[in-house]
């Protein structure tokens, strides 16, 4: 694809979130995700291949489903309430319509089986704005709605803290197991909303940066599966060193910047007088830990067989290094003592 072409389709991409971020009418917030969903389209198939094609497909008729069940949602508001201002939702019946809208957009469980199946049929960097930038407006409209008593929420956020940990368990693609870390994660932000959205978007933030690391690090060792991660040694010894910090930050364990969300939001549920939601939230979070431990397994405790074909790896030219990843996997394993600093900069 042409710099150019590939340039004017990010900054339409960057237009469409900036629309939704900017708006308080419903039409112009569906505006701006029509743009932003008609501009990632063509950069999922810049590689002409079948199984691109197919998650392009997917995507798209998910997302023009989920976009089309918004605009109902927000004119059966406007007929029954007289308003197209997006805080002014007030009915239940279009807040339901509209939070299962926004929660197929995300990938919020259980409207999340197509996520896996998009994210593999994608490469690695398309996959990264899929997984990071594409979450930006649904969830900016899911904090400008009236959320109190959502008892909906609360079940999907559940659901998804379980089905991104579980989900994760039997995969051996890199992406599908990224896109369930996806999901969970957005059930750890969602879980929180009603009661804190200084904390979901503290968690949103910490799993741009973490994700970001994740994605960039297997774009620079060119892996996709499980098999693959033995070769890092091979490859980027450095790299596979710091890894596992960036694997662990992901499942929240502590000292790394990973655990700051969870502990957070699991002292905030408590306060809120609910203690079992807060176990049960801590307990969906081993699910995730115990594949983000088989990964890191795979790429530190394991080696491939030194064979012919792997030989030419230690003569390959050396490629330019990307700056974002040291910058991403510093944050993401030193940024824990900055914790407070941060929860304070969300209260503003």
């Amino acid at each position: 694809m042409s710099p150019y072409i590939t340039t004017l389709l990010l900054m339409t991409l960057g237009l469409g979130t900036t629309i939704t971020f900017a708006s308080s009418h419903w039409l112009l917030a569906w505006m701006g995700l029509e743009i932003n969903t008609l501009a990632i389209i063509p950069l999922m198939t810049k590689h002409h291949h079948p199984r691109a094609v197919e998650a392009t497909t997917k995507y798209f008729l998910t997302q023009a489903t989920a976009a089309a069940t918004l605009l109902f949602a927000s004119t059966t508001n406007a007929w029954l309430t007289g308003h197209w201002d997006i805080p002014l939702m007030s009915h239940p019946l279009p807040t339901t319509m509209t939070i299962l809208a926004l929660a197929l957009k995300v990938g919020l469980a259980p409207l999340h089986t197509w996520l896996p199946e998009v994210l593999q049929g994608l490469d690695l960097m398309t996959g990264l704005i899929l997984s990071t930038w594409q979450k930006l407006a649904p969830l900016a409209l899911i904090l400008q709605l009236p959320l109190q008593d959502q008892k909906l929420i609360t079940a999907l956020a559940v659901l998804s803290t379980l089905v991104g940990g579980w989900g994760g368990l039997n995969q051996t693609q890199l992406r599908k197991i990224l896109a369930y870390s996806s999901i969970a994660h957005l059930g750890w932000m969602m879980i929180i909303i009603q009661f804190s959205p200084q904390l979901t978007l503290l968690a949103l933030s910490m799993y741009l940066i973490m994700t970001s690391a994740t994605f960039l690090m297997l774009a620079k060792n060119k892996t996709t599966t499980i098999n693959e991660l033995s070769t890092s040694w091979a490859k980027t010894p450095v790299l596979a060193a710091i890894t596992p910090s960036l694997l662990l930050s992901l499942g929240g364990l502590p000292p790394l910047a990973g655990f700051m969300p969870k502990w957070l939001i699991l002292q905030e549920l408590t306060k809120q007088g609910l203690p079992a939601l807060a176990t049960l939230a801590a307990l969906t979070a081993l699910l995730s830990l115990f594949f983000y431990l088989r990964l890191c397994y795979a790429m530190t405790l394991t080696m491939s067989p030194n064979n012919v074909s792997n030989t030419p790896v230690w003569r390959a030219a050396p490629q330019q290094a990307l700056l974002l990843l040291p910058l991403m996997a510093t944050l993401t394993t030193l940024l824990l003592p900055a914790a407070p600093i941060m929860n304070a900069l969300t209260q503003l």
